[in-house]
């Protein structure tokens, strides 16, 4: 397959404009074209020995869960490892995709593999993603009348100049009798100060202008972090086996929340895979489970009588790899070999 065929595929299955704005995802490293895709090999960091082991398995592309670019790299030499991926990936004619926090947003993603960790259960989105182009460009829909004067086209000249703006109509209006133009317009945050100000100049424009907020409409089952509401309330130790058993893992980290047991039933759980403490602060559950949190952020948790439950980062999103593997198969229709990388593992253990 076709690099850029390739990339297609992976977009649409999983949109990037669903990936949180301070995120770098993409196609990170392309070497040449054209360039055939055989192989596409998967993991959660790309660390030099996973590097290695991508060479030696001949893979065309890795999809690497994490962006090993996120910083911007203001050269590509010998000295630093992520240099190093960079030279050894075009060296190989390896490239390198990365789709992070879009995986974590849709609904067949990270955060929804991490929940069959809990057992059955019902879950919605903490921070639920938008339509990314609905119902239009711009924050802000602009609209007035005004007679059909010379000042209205001056006006209208002047609107064109203004920066980010978008949309902008004239339509014939009866208004109480009198024929009149009404325009409308779309416009940033930015340009509606613009606007304003220039509206503003002259009174009867102003008091016959609305200013409508353009709300995209929410993505279903799509979004940051998801709250889970078990069918049937389970004591939280039976939690710590089921997850520990989900993520295969013989460890967890536990901090009990105030007034709470292994006995304590645990109905509602607030899930992040990764790093949590920004998506689940605040969130009303019986149970916060994430890879990792502050320290500060666990102690509030604790005192509102929330328990914690810490699997180590990339422990709570190194499994979907396999479940990745099988979907993206029946995406791509079986056309190139996918495998998962055997070397990639959380650095973190209990010595």
């Amino acid at each position: 397959m076709d690099l850029g065929e390739l990339v297609s595929a992976l977009n649409d299955f999983a949109s990037l404009s669903l990936a949180e704005s301070w995120d770098n995802v993409g196609l990170l490293v392309e070497p040449s074209p054209p360039h055939t895709v055989n192989t596409l090999f998967l993991t959660n960091d790309l660390t030099e020995e996973v590097m290695e082991e991508a060479v030696q398995k001949k893979a065309d592309l890795i999809l690497s869960y994490h962006p090993p670019i996120f910083t911007p790299l203001k050269r590509v030499t010998w000295k630093t490892w992520k240099e190093r991926l960079v030279v050894r990936a075009l060296e190989h004619r390896i490239g390198i995709y990365s789709p992070h926090t879009a995986y974590d947003a849709i609904p067949h993603g990270v955060n929804n593999w991490l929940t069959k960790g809990l057992g059955a259960c019902t879950s919605v989105p903490l921070h639920p993603s938008t339509a990314p182009s609905y119902p239009a460009e711009g924050t802000h829909r602009v609209e007035f009348c005004a007679d059909n004067t010379e000042h209205l086209d001056t006006v209208l000249s002047k609107i064109k100049d203004i920066q980010e703006i978008s949309c902008l109509t004239t339509l014939p209006a009866r208004v109480e009798g009198e024929e009149q133009t009404r325009v409308s317009l779309n416009c940033s945050q930015k340009a509606l100060m613009e606007v304003v100000a220039l509206l503003s100049q002259n009174s009867l424009l102003y008091h016959k202008t609305e200013i409508l907020l353009l709300q995209k409409p929410l993505l279903p089952h799509t979004g940051m972090g998801r709250l889970c509401t078990l069918s049937e309330p389970v004591s939280l130790s039976d939690i710590i086996e089921r997850i520990k058993s989900h993520l295969k893992l013989p460890h967890i980290r536990l901090a009990m929340g105030t007034g709470k047991t292994l006995e304590s039933l645990v109905k509602k759980a607030a899930v992040c895979a990764g790093s949590g403490s920004s998506v689940l602060k605040g969130r009303e559950a019986d149970l916060y489970l994430t890879g990792e949190m502050s320290h500060h952020d666990v102690l509030d948790a604790v005192a509102n009588g929330i328990s914690v439950i810490l699997c180590e980062h990339s422990n709570t999103e190194r499994g979907f790899l396999s479940e990745l593997r099988d979907v993206l198969a029946i995406h791509l229709q079986n056309k190139i070999n996918i495998i998962v990388s055997e070397k990639d593992r959380d650095p973190l253990q209990v010595a």
